[in-house]
């Protein structure tokens, strides 16, 4: 053991007395070693732990730490162990008594946690936009829901643009592509993304990637560079990460309340309108740098091959739509858009419906089975496609199967009227003249009526003939009802 001695003092001993080290180290008992030191260092003392100090309170609780930490490994990203969880956890589970920050420092050392360094980025006007998907609670038609947001920003005007889809599938990825450059006017240099399959098929070493060819042949199209995010590091693209919770805490606040994705959709526009004007003259700088936008847009769906089952049905993504019954046994291609689904012969639409999500929906439409019906009229009683007609049809069709035992032939006959007029405006017809009235022909004369309305005023009392029979007119069924009110006419 030796007497502690101020560092200054030894300095001064060396510097200004001239005393050697031997002398110094052997008036004071201290190593010739220890004064070199001191001599060469002016810094200030410094005092390093070479072993971690011992915590009573906690040293028996750090195993049970670890085994949480490992178990988090396996668990969603977003619902992981907090050091706060963990106390709260070793509070309520293992009677702990020892504070919240003890907890925390511990599980930083457990996990070894480094302070991640982040750097200020910036873009030129034109240069970059970011995309990312995010999601909100909304009510819709009265049912609460939720929507897939997709969102873009410019980097540098920090415009935005959000659309609503019912999901974040690869052709909502690629129509809101379509839908925010036509917004935009313009297509910027480059895109950063996250690494979503539906941009991104294998990560390879650095910032490569093997692209979904959906994508690649997006980017061909409007040309623009892809750059992408590190793996689980999408705040590398903040700008759009921020326009996620933007949106949900200022357009979506109070929770929106309409009857479709449209009107949703309306509100979300004119909200990105505000957001734009606010930006004005960065907005307008960018504008400048924008390339043109390409004459024809993108087709934004994604093509399946598809073969017609003895129903007359394509399935895809677990849902059937019916095609021409012609079709049957035929391999056909299909475009799956994200509202509606066309399918295609020979490059021909022979097949156009509204979008189905979920699974195991069947969108069925009655001129795809027209033939058939005639070759097989007695199904018209049974058809799928016949029962989910409106509510005048089935008036119709019920009225005239108790008439007699071939009612249904004549209730086919009124639906072969659809190769002529539109099935909503026979439907129409049907109620202006009441289901007991309603036949072919009335019904065709009624129609005749109301699209030749002039030929109609100039020969009121005509009579169309069929099958050698003459056809009462609306005016005569109307006379014939006062006559039997007991009312002249």
């Amino acid at each position: 053991m030796y007497k502690m001695v101020d560092k200054e003092y030894i300095r001064k001993l060396y510097y200004m007395e001239d005393w050697p080290i031997r002398k110094i180290s052997r008036q004071l008992q201290i190593s010739r070693q220890a004064i070199r030191k001191m001599i060469e260092d002016t810094e200030k003392p410094k005092y390093e732990i070479k072993k971690e100090r011992p915590s009573p309170v906690m040293d028996q609780y750090l195993e049970i730490l670890r085994q949480w930490i490992e178990e988090d490994e396996k668990a969603p990203r977003k619902q992981r162990h907090t050091a706060i969880r963990m106390y709260e956890r070793l509070r309520d589970e293992h009677n702990f008594t020892g504070g919240s920050s003890t907890v925390r420092q511990s599980v930083a050392k457990l996990k070894n946690k480094v302070p991640e360094v982040f750097i200020p980025l910036t873009a030129a006007p034109g240069e970059q936009v970011q995309v990312d998907f995010g999601h909100a609670q909304v009510v819709l038609a009265g049912h609460e829901q939720k929507v897939n947001i997709f969102c873009m920003r410019l980097k540098h005007s920090s415009v935005p643009f959000v659309v609503a889809f019912p999901t974040e599938r690869l052709e909502a990825f690629l129509e809101g592509h379509v839908q925010g450059f036509a917004y935009f006017g313009g297509v910027p240099r480059e895109g950063l993304y996250d690494n979503a399959k539906t941009q991104v098929v294998k990560i390879l070493e650095g910032p490569y990637r093997q692209e979904h060819e959906d994508f690649s042949s997006l980017r061909s199209h409007y040309l623009f560079n892809s750059l992408f995010c590190r793996p689980r590091k999408g705040n590398e693209k903040g700008a759009v990460e921020g326009l996620v919770k933007q949106v949900r805490s200022q357009a979506m606040v109070p929770v929106p309340e309409c009857e479709n994705l449209e009107e949703l959709n309306a509100l979300l526009l004119n909200w990105c309108k505000k957001e734009k004007s606010r930006n004005q003259e960065k907005w307008l700088a960018e504008q400048a740098q924008l390339r043109p936008l390409p004459v024809e847009p993108y087709s934004a769906a994604k093509i399946v091959a598809a073969k017609v089952s003895s129903y007359s049905l394509v399935t895809i993504d677990r849902n059937r739509y019916s095609v021409p019954t012609e079709f049957v046994g035929e391999n056909l291609f299909v475009k799956a858009y994200v509202n509606r689904i066309e399918v295609l012969h020979r490059n021909h639409v022979i097949a156009t419906h509204d979008r189905c999500y979920g699974r195991n929906h069947t969108s069925l439409q009655l001129e795809h089975y027209l033939n058939a019906l005639e070759k097989k009229p007695h199904a018209v009683t049974h058809a799928t496609v016949v029962r989910q007609l409106p509510l005048p049809f089935q008036q119709v069709k019920e009225n005239m199967e108790q008439a007699h035992g071939t009612g249904y032939k004549d209730f086919l006959r009124v639906l072969l009227l659809t190769h002529e007029y539109p099935l909503n405006e026979i439907g129409a017809a049907i109620t202006d003249l009441g289901a007991s009235r309603a036949c072919e022909e009335t019904l065709r004369h009624y129609l005749q009526s109301k699209l030749n309305p002039l030929e109609e005023q100039r020969d009121p009392q005509r009579q169309l003939l069929t099958n050698g029979i003459p056809l009462i007119t609306i005016q005569d069924i109307q006379r014939y009802d006062l006559l039997l009110q007991g009312v002249r006419a």
